[in-house]
């Protein structure tokens, strides 16, 4: 009969599935293509176009975003869709910039701060990657890649060393309001808001004109600005742990209050914080260049992001933008850098159920 499957008959193997292609991943040429030829528009414009000024920057400029494009095509060709070029260069760039201002008294730079060892030097030159003077020089012959890698240590000291209080002191806090709520949550909540209540800037300002200019005295100063976001960050955290259950399980095991919040919640609770502290890095070294702008921080000749900044005042700027671009351009890279790898790492460590 038709309707009869002969059992003896094997079955048809069907045909194997094609794999699928993968997405996300450009092809060789895509990367390689705009890879070459930013290197080729950068070197031209490092090599051929000395002395052209905002065409040189703009040519360079190009240059740039062309090899970010090319090597970042290929990242993403080799390691995936997840491949962000952008967020190594923030590492690097941050890397580099700590290691330069770590090691700048043993590098081969020119005269940073004594205005009697810089006669001899030509004053306000042009940025060139060929000669000894590869940001140029200020106003007065002193070398600008010497003057921003001091100044790094002013505002990393003093931002890094600010956040450091706010962590330490806020979280503290914070901790202790999210876990004995009640009164002391009541009195912490009211000394957050009186602070929260103060302008930063005019916060700031009222204590430089307290305290002496100093990096002891501006940390400080940036970290009372700092500390009112770490206590209700740590507050709303641990507020979310203390009622896991392996707090419970502790406190029904007889731990000691001290006991729960050093061993069980400070782990958990220190992680967001120190996520969101590399955002508050960015800010505060904002802060700091604003303070040593107005003349009210790192004072001169003792080189800050902030007073480079200000020595490009009145025409300066219109005749040698290089005063102001070159410190500016820093600050922006690693204010960018540190909000970019911050904000990843509050993605990846805080804690989602925590309401501020």
């Amino acid at each position: 009969m038709s309707d009869v499957v002969d059992l003896a008959k094997p079955a048809a193997t069907p045909a194997p599935a094609k794999a699928p292609v993968p997405r996300g991943r450009p092809s060789l040429l895509r990367g390689l293509v705009p890879l070459l030829g930013g290197l080729v528009v950068f070197v031209v414009a490092i090599v051929a176009m000395v002395d052209q000024g905002w065409w040189q920057l703009l040519v360079a400029v190009l240059g740039l975003a062309l090899l970010h494009s090319g090597g970042s095509a290929l990242g993403r060709r080799r390691w995936g869709a997840g491949f962000d070029l952008t967020a190594w260069l923030c590492g690097i760039w941050l890397a580099v910039l700590l290691a330069g201002a770590i090691f700048v008294p043993w590098l081969p730079l020119g005269e940073h701060q004594n205005l009697a060892a810089a006669l001899g030097e030509p004053t306000m030159a042009r940025p060139n990657l060929l000669t000894d003077r590869p940001l140029g020089t200020n106003n007065f012959g002193l070398d600008l890649l010497a003057r921003v890698l001091y100044g790094a240590r002013s505002s990393l000291v003093v931002s890094i060393g600010a956040v450091l209080i706010g962590l330490v002191v806020g979280g503290s806090i914070g901790i202790l309001a999210g876990y004995f709520r009640k009164t002391t949550d009541t009195v912490v909540g009211i000394l957050t808001n009186a602070l929260l209540a103060v302008p930063p800037l005019i916060l700031l300002i009222a204590l430089a004109t307290v305290l002496e200019p100093n990096l002891r005295n501006i940390a400080f100063g940036l970290s009372l600005t700092a500390m009112p976001s770490m206590i209700r960050m740590a507050r709303a955290n641990t507020l979310t742990f203390a009622q896991r259950e392996f707090v419970l399980a502790g406190r029904s095991m007889g731990a000691s209050n001290i006991r729960l919040m050093s061993r069980e919640l400070l782990p958990n609770v220190m992680l967001p914080l120190l996520s969101y502290g590399m955002v508050i890095v960015s800010v505060l070294i904002v802060a700091e260049a604003s303070l040593s702008f107005l003349g009210l921080g790192i004072q001169a000749p003792e080189p800050s992001w902030g007073n480079m900044i200000a020595e490009g005042e009145g025409a300066t700027f219109e005749q040698h933008p290089h005063i102001v671009l070159v410190p500016g351009v820093v600050v922006f890279l690693t204010v960018f850098s540190f909000n970019l790898l911050g904000e990843r790492a509050r993605k990846r460590f805080d804690s989602r159920q925590a309401q501020l």
